[in-house]
């Protein structure tokens, strides 16, 4: 069975670092280190969600988890708009890029 993948965005809009943890279908299975404003782009099955990690004083704590078809990038658009949502994530993803590049 081939999974199809979304391609998706999340930005760290904390001032602090996150683990982004995605765990899937057949042994789907992404983590990643995102450092405060970093902008991350991954691929995904679209059955996941993106939870968002970070490390309180009492251990790890879920800050977040967003459904992935709330973080693909809408490659179809005319203006190349990315979506993406959630408390933490939310922002234009390709406006911020071009600003930071």
């Amino acid at each position: 069975m081939v999974l199809e993948l979304l391609t998706c965005g999340y930005r760290n809009g904390t001032d602090r670092m996150v683990i982004a943890r995605c765990v899937g279908p057949e042994a789907f299975f992404l983590e990643r280190v995102v450092f405060p404003f970093e902008l991350l782009s991954f691929e995904c099955p679209a059955e996941t969600e993106l939870e968002v990690w970070t490390h309180g004083l009492g251990g790890p704590e879920l800050l977040e988890s967003i459904p992935v078809n709330q973080l693909t990038l809408d490659q179809d658009s005319q203006d190349g708009a990315a979506v993406a949502a959630g408390g933490y994530g939310q922002v234009d993803l390709l406006e911020t890029w071009a600003a930071a590049g």
